[in-house]
């Protein structure tokens, strides 16, 4: 699950990854993310797929990652954004974003394009910026 900070607050994630990529970079960039102290929103336009499969080893990892940065996670983490062009492949993706919100603490929305994504992310952190001061 590549991971992008480079347009912090907008991280981007993927789900494509080479053979033989690590995880190890993922994670710190991650981190890096969460370091910041500020809240963002992560975006991925392909969500896991059918065929996409963790070894047991990389999911125990995974666990234990979360639960180390579970507070930040719920604090800092805004929403995953999910962009998926296809009505029908989004209704099916919604059921699993309830389970999803439970593991990680923070909620997964839809799209239907990357601007609409944009949009919803904008959105987010605004509010969570508040009204500003002047």
């Amino acid at each position: 699950m590549p991971v992008d900070n480079r347009n912090f607050p907008f991280v981007w994630m993927s789900y494509d990854e080479a053979p033989g990529h690590h995880h190890d970079e993922d994670f710190k960039a991650f981190e890096a993310s969460l370091e910041r102290g500020e809240p963002f929103v992560i975006l991925t336009d392909n969500a896991p797929t059918e065929e996409h499969h963790h070894s047991q080893e990389e999911k125990k990892r995974t666990v234990l990652w979360m639960k180390k940065h579970k507070a930040e996670l719920r604090c800092l983490v805004m929403a995953m954004i999910v962009i998926e062009p296809n009505t029908a492949k989004r209704l099916a993706v919604k059921p699993f974003g309830v389970a999803f919100s439970k593991f990680w603490g923070y909620p997964m929305k839809l799209a239907s394009s990357r601007k609409e994504a944009m949009e919803i992310a904008g959105k987010l952190l605004s509010e969570r910026a508040g009204p500003e001061t002047v």
